[in-house]
């Protein structure tokens, strides 16, 4: 086949982009990269070969090499692992297969620190390779195959791939180091790198001496088979990098060895910043599954709850077997206990260093939080030390707070703990349902993830007291604590029972009742939902995914003190008075985010309306 000159995926020239950028922060990454990637691709054929012995037939000793030619200009990283075709070649060098990449690429901020803190997230630190280089080669063969393949670029739009022969299986990548960055063709340097950030890599990685002779750089032993006591900061923070292709530093770190019915260790770690497909629905998470050492999925599902997706690491069991499948992970008993077990200790840690480092947590519940809270609907048997774990807004104030805090600050006869869902926070707290509850001083907690809707709707409650919406009818806030002090004594309700009578009559089926209102205090009008009936929050949101085809009827509830509603109860019946009843509806719907079922009606009785008043005035 001649060789093809192919163009990058745009996102993969903005990533390049991004490394050109980057030339002066941190160079000495694309090391520790090239060699993690290495280090996986022996992994893949190291389990390859459990079910295709053949596969290593003709090289059974795993390695990674490197080797400098100082009058070329090179630096070679070989391995022999699994190698890659030519269809690998494109999708993972010149194509990043992850939904929501451009629209993330392009918000970032051009500060080349932290755009290359964000390349690790895509899983393609092999483009780190051009901070130091101005052309890579890829020479590889893929195992079990005959031919093998080229691929070359300087990292300036396009590649050019071709079929090369004589090759061992495997890849070498040639970097031709740039001008600027021949401190990479010096041995000591490159020694002291492999032995800083990449002694934990469990497959030998040797520096090809001048004499011809192989020296060895990195201890290559799986480092979660060491003691916790053995194992520094630094090289949990390296490992780290290494299993997550990250180049943030871990937040926290969860070690931990089961011994028992179940034998495995663990090694997780919480991310410092949060990776840019958290939220989609198909993100695989990135823990490893090893049996014995060996890798046996790079993530395997029903190993780790969905909540706890952004977790990264390894779990190595003892007991699974060595050719266990998907299917079986999902069904498999032990899988199930590890999995147990596994969330049980990294929950503690969690509840441990909330407590611990108040604000680094609400850092980490900032990113993380929204995931979380999926497990309270997910998982009933981890609610407790989830709803611990919890953090909130609320109309307390302007910080975080969690359930006890609010527990505590419960008003005398409050014996509900109060919510309100929505898109945002400033515009809950704008909403009219809240007006009577900040009149009594009762908090309200301000929910406005999408899983809020959801697990509010399954937890019953916390410490014994209840969950309530505050945009749920049936609110008896005369039974709560005494209003708060004011200049003048409000003024008391008059009777509107006629008014009532006059609008339900107006509105007919376009609301489900109407009501004097306990929650209001400056606002004439608001919607709520019966007690029993869907949250509108959540109604609307399933709507919008198509789940629920028609609004529900809600409840007008009407402030008896406000003047509008005072004016209205002397209005005789007719059109008129018809139109000034829808006109409230409108207004509470408008209020609700909800869209008018009539925009044109509502703009003909908000013109007559107007006009009304100023022929009077």
């Amino acid at each position: 086949m001649a060789e093809e000159r192919l163009e990058f995926q745009a996102e993969v020239s903005r990533l390049l982009d991004i490394v050109a950028r980057s030339l002066y922060s941190k160079k000495d990454v694309f090391l520790r990269e090239l060699i993690s990637n290495a280090s996986d691709a022996c992994d893949r054929l190291r389990y390859a070969a459990l079910t295709t012995p053949d596969l290593l037939s003709d090289d059974a000793a795993f390695q990674i090499r490197l080797s400098i030619d100082k009058d070329a200009g090179t630096l070679t990283i070989a391995d022999n692992g699994i190698g890659m075709d030519r269809t690998d070649l494109i999708d993972n060098l010149g194509t990043i297969a992850k939904s929501g990449t451009g629209a993330f690429l392009e918000q970032m901020q051009g500060d080349a620190k932290e755009d290359l803190a964000l390349i690790g997230q895509f899983g393609v630190g092999f483009y780190s390779a051009f901070m130091v280089a101005d052309k890579v080669d890829v020479f590889t063969r893929k195992a079990g195959d005959a031919q093998g393949w080229r691929w070359s670029s300087d990292g300036k739009g396009s590649f050019e791939i071709g079929e090369a022969d004589g090759l061992k299986r495997g890849t070498r990548i040639v970097l031709h180091i740039a001008e600027d960055s021949r401190e990479f063709l010096d041995r000591s340097r490159l020694e002291h790198i492999v032995r800083t950030h990449s002694d934990h890599v469990a497959v030998p990685v040797v520096m090809a001496g001048e004499d011809g002779a192989d020296n060895r750089l990195n201890r290559a032993a799986a480092l979660w088979t060491r003691g916790k006591s053995d194992i520094t900061d630094e090289e949990y923070k390296d490992f780290y990098q290494h299993v997550g292709h990250g180049f943030d530093e871990p937040w926290a770190t969860v070690h931990t060895k089961a011994e028992g019915t179940v034998e495995f260790t663990a090694l997780l770690f919480v991310p410092s910043q949060p990776p840019f497909d958290l939220f989609t629905p198909d993100r695989p998470h990135h823990v490893r599954l090893y049996v014995r050492r060996v890798l046996v999925s790079e993530g395997a599902e029903g190993l780790i709850p969905p909540y706890l997706r952004f977790l990264r690491g390894i779990i190595d069991s003892e007991d699974l077997p060595l050719n266990i499948s998907r299917e079986m992970l999902q069904s498999n008993r032990m899988v199930g206990k590890i999995r147990q077990i596994t969330t049980k200790r990294v929950l503690s840690e969690l509840v441990k260093r909330a407590k611990d480092d108040e604000e680094g947590y609400e850092a980490f519940w900032q990113s993380f939080g929204a995931v979380l809270k999926e497990g309270l609907y997910e998982e009933p048997d981890q609610r407790s030390a989830l709803l611990e774990l919890a953090r909130f807004r609320s109309t307390a104030g302007d910080g975080w707070t969690d359930l006890a805090g609010y527990v505590s600050r419960m008003k005398e006869g409050q014996n509900a703990i109060y919510f309100i869902t929505g898109d945002n926070e400033q515009a809950l707290q704008r909403s009219p349902q809240l007006e009577g509850f900040r009149a009594k001083g009762i908090e309200v907690l301000l929910l406005t993830d999408p899983i809020d809707d959801f697990w509010t709707a399954g937890v019953e409650a916390y410490e014994e007291k209840p969950f309530k919406s505050v945009t749920k009818g049936g609110a008896d806030l005369a039974a709560i604590g005494k209003e708060e002090e004011a200049t003048d004594e409000p003024k008391p309700a008059p009777d509107v029972a006629d008014l009532v009578v006059r609008l339900k009559a107006a509105l007919g089926s376009a609301v489900k009742d109407v009501r004097a209102s306990e929650r209001l205090t400056d606002s004439p009008v608001c919607l709520v939902a019966d007690e029993g009936d869907m949250d509108m929050h959540m109604e609307r949101l399933l709507r919008q995914h198509r789940q629920v085809d028609m609004a529900s009827q809600r409840i007008l509830e009407i402030n008896p003190r406000h003047g509008l509603l005072q004016g209205l109860e002397h209005m005789t019946a007719g059109a008129e008075f018809d139109d000034m009843a829808h006109l409230l509806l409108d207004q509470a719907r408008i209020l609700e985010g909800e869209s008018l079922p009539d925009p044109a009606a509502f703009s003909r009785r908000l013109s007559a309306a107007v006009e009304r008043g100023l022929t009077t005035s």
